[in-house]
């Protein structure tokens, strides 16, 4: 059910970005294609098996999710966004998700990442708006990841203390898209999480 998520969180290390979804409601979400930087040698890890995510808490819109793919435990945050628009209206795109990971044993915490539900114009920029400022992300086949890393922390802290979070993105057949994320109890998910991932 999550096997793609976790062979993600298997590579996790060779990843820009934790592509790992899960959802508390219904069917998983399709993982990142190809979600590797562009300098990346190595081929991602193996699936993982049968080491499906276990919800750990519910806080508002956000799931905090761990498992341990090969071992190596993972956690991470989940919303779906709370509106999405898209122009033209009402073009067709799989569902989008956000998600925010730490995978102690690489040392990596509050990682963000987006799954925009469709597959992302080549070279094209998108943006994640939060707390009066704007995150360029970067951006390969369906998956969004912030383009300088320096700046994650400080937009993590915007999302703890922000109302809702938008992410803008253009297809690769052109359409553009607004998603709105409630921000209501990420908070809460991720300390959840910090405490759940502590080694």
């Amino acid at each position: 059910m999550f096997r793609r998520v976790l062979t993600i969180f298997a590579a996790g290390g060779l990843m820009c970005g934790a592509a790992s979804l899960a959802q508390g409601q219904n069917a998983p979400p399709k993982a990142a294609k190809g979600a590797a930087k562009p300098d990346v040698t190595k081929p991602p890890a193996a699936p993982a098996g049968g080491a499906e995510p276990t919800l750990i808490g519910q806080f508002g819109t956000w799931g905090a999710y761990s498992a341990a793919p090969n071992g190596k435990k993972v956690c991470f945050a989940l919303a779906k966004p709370a509106s999405s628009k898209t122009n033209p209206p009402n073009r067709p795109r799989d569902p989008a998700y956000a998600f925010v990971s730490t995978r102690p044993a690489e040392k990596v915490s509050n990682e963000v990442s987006v799954m925009i539900g469709y597959t992302l114009k080549p070279g094209s920029e998108s943006t994640l708006e939060v707390g009066g400022a704007s995150y360029s992300m970067y951006t390969q086949g369906d998956g969004l990841w912030i383009k300088n890393a320096a700046e994650e922390e400080r937009m993590v802290e915007a999302m703890r203390k922000s109302a809702d979070a938008t992410v803008k993105g253009v297809s690769a057949k052109g359409t553009e898209t607004t998603d709105t994320f409630s921000l209501k109890g990420l908070s809460q998910a991720l300390d959840k999480i910090a405490q759940d991932c502590r080694r």
